[in-house]
């Protein structure tokens, strides 16, 4: 599944104007008009690529006769030192648009290197990686795009698409409910009945709440894994399940193998690190 430009144009537009602004006086001042050159972008480190859509928008962007050819495909893996595109054109455009394109680049093989890493260690079992809402504001469709890319799901786009009550909303609700996770379950049934609606428990005794109220979806906030496999037993098929909290690459293969159907991660997009790529211009 490829981005549209209609996405991509204006976040390109927005990160150009942003960095570029009035002009890159540095090359004016210093590049002449009609020098031309050829670069590469070449990976430092192995990685999972995505983003070469948005580089070669932004260098579209920055200049309409520059000849960009992309070299792999977003999924690819690449080595280090291995080519992903070539340029050549006005050395101006290219030294202008070199920063924005790293970056997304960067920031996005990020992203799907290090889901793939998760998707990879819960291969052979049911369990689906998931991202959430923990985003770069204005860059979410490209943070969760470069999670498909790395062989993850996504979670909800937003809070428009599918509820989801968390611990603060049923904080609320327990000042007019004895059981706020079996009243969420059938409010949201009630009032929203159609959407995805789905419930975070603490404990076992929450979760049979909540399947007492007819939950279809339910997500299991920092629980050991011992009280997921329980949960998992207890669930028997009636609801999906969903785990949470303090997953790590080291332990995603032992919450997988309790038997859930996915396992949502915010440091997917929250605190990845971006991959190492740069651009060489070619003496």
């Amino acid at each position: 599944m490829g981005l549209s430009p209609d996405i991509i144009q204006p976040l390109v537009a927005a990160a150009l104007a942003e960095d570029v602004g009035s002009g890159d006086i540095t090359s004016a001042a210093a590049i002449p008009d009609d020098a031309r050159a050829r670069a590469y972008i070449h990976a430092k480190e192995p990685c999972v690529v995505c983003g070469l859509d948005v580089v070669a928008e932004t260098f579209r962007q920055v200049g309409a006769r520059l000849a960009v050819t992309l070299l792999a495909a977003d999924g690819d893996r690449a080595a280090p030192q291995q080519r992903v595109a070539t340029l050549e054109g006005r050395a101006r455009a290219i030294l202008t648009g070199e920063r924005v394109a790293l970056n997304f680049l960067q920031r996005l093989s990020g992203i799907a290197t290090l889901t793939r890493a998760f998707a990879d260690r819960v291969a052979g079992t049911r369990a689906t990686i998931l991202d959430t809402r923990k985003t770069t504001p204005g860059l979410r469709v490209l943070d969760k795009y470069a999670v498909t890319i790395g062989g993850g799901a996504n979670h909800r786009r937003g809070l428009y698409d599918q509820i989801l009550v968390k611990d603060n909303h049923l904080v609320v609700l327990a000042r007019y409910h004895a059981q706020p996770v079996a009243a969420a379950v059938r409010a949201a049934k009630q009032n929203a009945p159609g959407v995805i609606a789905e419930v975070e428990v603490k404990n076992l005794d929450e979760l049979q709440q909540a399947l007492d109220a007819g939950a279809e979806l339910i997500l299991l906030d920092n629980m050991t894994d011992e009280e997921m496999a329980e949960a998992v037993r207890v669930t028997a098929g009636r609801a999906r399940l969903e785990a949470s909290g303090g997953v790590s690459l080291e332990r995603v293969a032992a919450i997988a193998r309790t038997g859930v159907d996915y396992i949502s991660i915010g440091a997917l997009t929250h605190s990845v690190r971006a991959v190492d790529f740069s651009l060489e211009i070619e003496e």
